[in-house]
C-alpha cells in the first residue's frame, strides 16, 4: 500500500464521517423558528435524551417509547414547544416500535429532505421551534398513504378530558 492510498483511504473516512453533520449543520440555517434557544438554554430544557433526538437529529431505540402503546384520545404535543402536531385518531400501529401517525395538525410540521443515510429520506420537524421529530415514508395506511414515524423522546401526549371532573 503507497503513501497515496492512504491518504486517500484517510480522506475517505474523514468525509464520511464529517458529511452528515456538514449536512445537518446546512439544513439547520435554512430555516428560523418562532421559538429558538442557545445550545446550552436547549440542553437544560430538554432532558438528555430529547436533546439528542431534537436538537442533534439523533433517533431513540425502537420500541422503548411509552407512547408507542399510548391508546386513549388526545393530542401528541412538542416535547420542546408544546405545540399541537398529532392528534390521536391518526396514531396506527406501523409495527417499527415508534409511534406513527398518518397526518399531522395542519402546519404543525415542516419537512426537509435528510441526506444523513445516503439514501434521501423526508426529515420531520416542528415547525415552531425546529425541534427534529422524525421521518416520514410513504408506506403508511389510508387516507394518506403517509407514515410519520416519530421518536417518542419528541413528544408529550395530553389526554382529553373525558366528562366533568
Amino acid at each position: 500500500m503507497t503513501r497515496r492510498d492512504v491518504l486517500l483511504g484517510g480522506a475517505g473516512v474523514i468525509a464520511a464521517v464529517a458529511l452528515p453533520a456538514l449536512l445537518r449543520s446546512s439544513r439547520a440555517g435554512a430555516e428560523t423558528f418562532e421559538i429558538t434557544h442557545s445550545d446550552d438554554e436547549w440542553k437544560h430544557l430538554l432532558t438528555p435524551a430529547q436533546y439528542q433526538v431534537m436538537r442533534k437529529h439523533g433517533t431513540e431505540r425502537p420500541f422503548t417509547s411509552p407512547l408507542n402503546d399510548e391508546h386513549r384520545a388526545g393530542v401528541f404535543n412538542c416535547a420542546a414547544c408544546d405545540l399541537p402536531l398529532y392528534r390521536s385518531e391518526t396514531k396506527f400501529d406501523s409495527g417499527t416500535g415508534w409511534p406513527s401517525f398518518y397526518a399531522p395538525i395542519e402546519d404543525a410540521v415542516h419537512t426537509s429532505s435528510d441526506y444523513t443515510m445516503i439514501i434521501p429520506r423526508t426529515e420531520v420537524h416542528c415547525r415552531r421551534c425546529g425541534g427534529h421529530l422524525g421521518h416520514v415514508f410513504d408506506d403508511g395506511p389510508r387516507p394518506t398513504g403517509k407514515r410519520y414515524c416519530m421518536n417518542g423522546v419528541a413528544l408529550k401526549f395530553a389526554p382529553t378530558a373525558s366528562g366533568p371532573a
